[in-house]
């Protein structure tokens, strides 16, 4: 199967729901790690809408990537709450242990305001975080 195919097979199992843009591009983008422009072409021939009307989603968000990253990724909360509880003293620290290896991607609330500051690695969430602590998790990741 190729990899078009199988994105209009993404499509056609989605395809009952209401609104199954977004499900079909998270599908695609924990699949295939990126939803690139053939995948916006094909999404866009399934649901019968112009690939500037699936580009303007993928575009809008910023968790759809146009190419895949191999990189592991730790998501950090820099929303107010964890801005409050010192996130910003964390960041440096925590960029210099990822090098190049690892990707510190940015979030703006991990729903962990009173237990901040916060990250995500993978499904798993960590709080109460310090210096060391995040630099342990990037480390590991």
């Amino acid at each position: 199967m190729t990899r078009a195919e199988r994105i209009a097979e993404i499509c056609a199992a989605h395809a009952a729901l209401e609104g199954p843009l977004l499900p079909i591009l998270h599908t695609v983008q924990a699949e295939f790690g990126c939803v690139d422009a053939e995948a916006e072409q094909v999404i866009a021939h399934e649901l019968n809408f112009s690939r500037a009307e699936v580009h303007g989603v993928v575009s809008f968000y910023h968790d759809f990537l146009p190419e895949a990253d191999p990189r592991p990724f730790i998501e950090l909360c820099r929303a107010e709450a964890c801005q409050a509880r010192g996130v910003e003293a964390l960041v440096a620290p925590a960029e210099a242990a990822a090098g190049d290896r690892v990707k510190l991607k940015a979030v703006y609330c991990l729903g962990l305001c009173s237990v901040g500051p916060a990250a995500r690695v993978g499904e798993t969430l960590h709080a109460r975080l310090d210096a060391s602590t995040l630099v342990k998790l990037v480390e590991s990741a």
